[in-house]
C-alpha cells in the first residue's frame, strides 16, 4: 500500500475535501458509465471495453495493469486505467457530469457512502457479494457497505501502528521488544537514559502535514479504549473532547512531547512538524540514528530506499504497538474499495475478478503491496514484514478498523484532525486542540 497511502497523504486538503463539497451540490440520480455505463438499477450492454479510475499511479499503476493483463486478455476484455493523485476531486466532479468511469477504486469509505447515497453507484453484483463473504472479515465488508447495501469489494490493504527499529542495537544493549504500553514507555526511559533520544518522528507532508499524527491516535484509540469507542469516535457519536480521545493524546504525549524522547538524530520536539515523514526518518533509522519510529506497512519501501535490509536479522525490523496487555490484537489500516457506475457484462466480469483470491495473488505476487482477502497466500508477499502484515490481516482473532481520517468528514479527517496535530506539536494545550478539531465536524 506505499503508493496508495503516499497518494493519499500527500493530497492537498482542499482537494480531500472537494468531493464531499461537489457531491452535496448534486441531485440524486443515476450517474452515466465512462464504458457505456448505465444508471443504478438498469443493465447496460457490453462493449469489451471497462474503464477504471484510480488513486494509483507510476510504477504501482503499472504493477496494477500487469496483474490483470493476462486475465483480460483470456476474456476478451480491454481494461483501461486511468490513475490520477486528484481522484476525490475528479470522481465528484465526473459523477455530476455523467461522464464516470465503469469502476472506480476508492481509498476513502467516506466517499464511497457518500457517492452511494446519492445514487451513483450499483449495488454490488451477486458474485462480488460472494466473494466479499468469503474471502473478507465483517469489518472488511462494512466499510463498502452503506445502509445495508454492499456496493463494492476491498482491493488492497496496509496494516498501519508498526514501530521500526533495529534488531542489532536491541541485541547489543539488552533491550527487548515491548509486550505492554507501558513496556514500552519502560524501554523509552531506558534509551533515553542511556543518551541516546529513543524516538524520531516526521509529520511533514506538504499540504497533508500532521497525518503521521493522527495515525498514533487512531493506534491508541483502538488499543486503549476498544472497537466500539473507536466506532464511536469516528461518527462522532463522541466528540473528540471525550475522556477517550484525550487520554490518547496525553498517552501519545509521553513520547513525543518529551524532549529527552524527540527527535532523535534531527532536532527538538517542535521539529517533528518540519520534518518529513518518508525519506528523513528511514534514513535515521537505517544509520542507527534514530532507535523507534511509528510508521505503517508502507514504510518498509522507504526504508529500502535508504539502503537498510528489513528483515528480523537485518537493519530494521517492527514490531506493533503494544496494547494496555499483551497479546491483544487490534489494527487500524487503510485500503481501498472497488465500486461500479455500470453493471454491464464486462464491467461486472472486471469488479468479480478483482474482488477474488485469484487477483489477489496475482498483484501481491508482483510485489510491494498486500490485501486482506483470506485467499491470498502469504508466501507471495515480496518481504517478510508484508507477509507478517497479510497474517495479520488474515487472523481471525485480530480487529481491525479503517483509518479514522479517511472515514470521517473530510472537514475534520483531513482538515481540523491534520492541522490540530500540528498546533498540537507546537505547544497548544491539548484540551483547546480538541475543541478546535471538533469545531471542524460538518453540521447537520
Amino acid at each position: 500500500m506505499r503508493s496508495t497511502i503516499t497518494r493519499r497523504l500527500m493530497l492537498p486538503i482542499a482537494l480531500a475535501g472537494a468531493a464531499g463539497l461537489v457531491l452535496a451540490g448534486c441531485a440524486d440520480g443515476g450517474g452515466g458509465g465512462g464504458g457505456g455505463g448505465t444508471g443504478p438499477g438498469d443493465v447496460g450492454e457490453a462493449d469489451g471495453v471497462v474503464t477504471i479510475l484510480g488513486t494509483i499511479v507510476d510504477t504501482e499503476a503499472e504493477l496494477l495493469e500487469e496483474s490483470w493483463a493476462e486475465w483480460a486478455e483470456e476474456n476478451d476484455i480491454e481494461i483501461q486505467y486511468e490513475g490520477t493523485q486528484e481522484f476525490e476531486d475528479i470522481i465528484g466532479t465526473r459523477a455530476q457530469s455523467g461522464d464516470t468511469p465503469d469502476l472506480a477504486i476508492t481509498p476513502q469509505p467516506g466517499l464511497v457512502a457518500d457517492l452511494a447515497s446519492r445514487g451513483y453507484l450499483q449495488e454490488a453484483p451477486e458474485g462480488v457479494a460472494a466473494n466479499v463473504a468469503e474471502y473478507w472479515t465483517e469489518d472488511w465488508a462494512q466499510y463498502a457497505t452503506t445502509d445495508g447495501v454492499l456496493y463494492g469489494a476491498p482491493l488492497m490493504a496496509s496494516v498501519k501502528g508498526f514501530i521500526w527499529y533495529s534488531p542489532q542495537t536491541f541485541a547489543q544493549n539488552g533491550w527487548q521488544v515491548p509486550t505492554t504500553w507501558d513496556e514500552l514507555l519502560t524501554l523509552s526511559e531506558t534509551i533515553a537514559a542511556s543518551g541516546t533520544k529513543p524516538w524520531c518522528a516526521g509529520f511533514a507532508s506538504d499540504a497533508a502535514t500532521g497525518w503521521p499524527g493522527t495515525d498514533w491516535i487512531e493506534d491508541l484509540v483502538l488499543r486503549q479504549s476498544g472497537p466500539e469507542v473507536y466506532d464511536q469516535w469516528v461518527s462522532h457519536e463522541i466528540p473528540f473532547t471525550d475522556d477517550a480521545i484525550a487520554s490518547a493524546f496525553d498517552s501519545l504525549g509521553e513520547i513525543l512531547l518529551n524532549p529527552d524522547y524527540v527527535n532523535a538524530g534531527i532536532g527538538d520536539v517542535v521539529s517533528i512538524n518540519s520534518t518529513p515523514f518518508g525519506a528523513d526518518i528511514a534514513t535515521a533509522v537505517v544509520d542507527g540514528r534514530c532507535p523507534m519510529t511509528h510508521q505503517a506497512s508502507f514504510f518498509e519501501g522507504f526504508l529500502t530506499d535508504a539502503g537498510g535490509t528489513v528483515a528480523e536479522d537485518g537493519d530494521v525490523w517492527a514490531f506493533l504497538t503494544p496494547g494496555p496487555e499483551a497479546g491483544e490484537t487490534a489494527v487500524t489500516g487503510g485500503g481501498e474499495i472497488v465500486a461500479a457506475f455500470s453493471n454491464d457484462e464486462d464491467t461486472i466480469k472486471v469488479q468479480e475478478y478483482l474482488s477474488s483470491p485469484e487477483w489477489a495473488n496475482s498483484r501481491v505476487a508482483l510485489g510491494g503491496v498486500i490485501s486482506a482477502n483470506k485467499g491470498l497466500d502469504p508466501s507471495n508477499a515480496s518481504s517478510a514484514v508484508l507477509e507478517q502484515a497479510i497474517g495479520i490481516l488474515q487472523d481471525p482473532e485480530t480487529t481491525f478498523r479503517f483509518d479514522a481520517s479517511d472515514v470521517m468528514p473530510a472537514a475534520v479527517g483531513s482538515g481540523t484532525f491534520w492541522s490540530g496535530m500540528v498546533d498540537w506539536i507546537n505547544g497548544t494545550p491539548t484540551e483547546e486542540v480538541l475543541e478546535s478539531i471538533d469545531a471542524g465536524w460538518p453540521s447537520e
